[in-house]
């Protein structure tokens, strides 16, 4: 009986360091990080959404993101600075734009930000960074047919960019918070590409080379 007295303890005791652990909560960061993201964070960008990491300990990638080699080209990867003057951030930085959007606050030039899935339609259908549009690729690119009026149209209706006799003049343009599926992915470097040869400033320009890759390597949720 005190054998069994003894297992019976031993298997709860067990039960409960297993459910403990299952149940750890998943944090972005430290609360003494360079932004204090701890369990969630809001982005109240209509209809109001959080971004938080999945929090079941058992959690896997998502099978989208779980190959390893990709054919190359095209998904060759990526470099880590892209083009001169183009920073390239990492998830913190992405969700700490994604919060200044939601709130409605400025970089320190001024421009208002504006985080953009640079994926094509049957990619973003997977799921997207909460706060993100959808901007393929293919609407700035003149090679995949783009003309130029939808160009301007795009640069001065989204971006806050202004036209004029043929010119942009981007003292007034949004900062732009580009990504795709990841550093294997060549969308989001063809956007910001097309960018800086109409002439967007570089330092108007952010890059999460990590994209949908890494987010889902890490836990975040995302949505349709």
């Amino acid at each position: 009986m005190k054998i069994n007295s003894l297992l019976s303890i031993l298997t709860v005791s067990l039960l409960m360091t297993s459910i403990a652990i299952a149940e750890k909560p998943v944090a972005i960061s430290k609360a003494d990080g360079p932004y204090s993201l701890e369990i969630g964070v809001s982005v109240d960008l209509g209809g109001g959404k959080t971004i938080m990491r999945n929090q079941n300990n058992k959690n896997t990638v998502n099978p989208s993101f779980a190959k390893t080699s990709r054919p190359c080209p095209p998904f060759c990867i990526q470099p880590m600075q892209l083009r001169p003057g183009v920073e390239t951030i990492g998830e913190q930085e992405m969700i700490h734009y994604a919060m200044m959007m939601s709130k409605g606050q400025t970089m320190p030039n001024g421009s208002e930000i504006m985080i953009i899935d640079s994926r094509t339609p049957d990619w973003t259908a997977k799921g997207m960074i909460p706060g993100a549009v959808n901007l393929p690729w293919t609407l700035l690119s003149e090679r995949k047919g783009a003309d130029p009026i939808s160009i301007a149209e795009i640069m001065t209706e989204q971006f806050g960019a202004k036209e004029q006799n043929g010119l942009f003049y981007f003292d007034t343009a949004k900062t732009l918070v580009l990504y795709c599926n990841g550093m294997w992915c060549g969308q989001s470097p063809n956007n910001i590409k097309s960018l800086l040869k109409y002439g967007y400033p570089a330092d108007k320009i952010k890059w999460y080379r990590g994209g949908m890759q890494n987010w889902e390597i890490l836990g975040f949720n995302t949505v349709k």
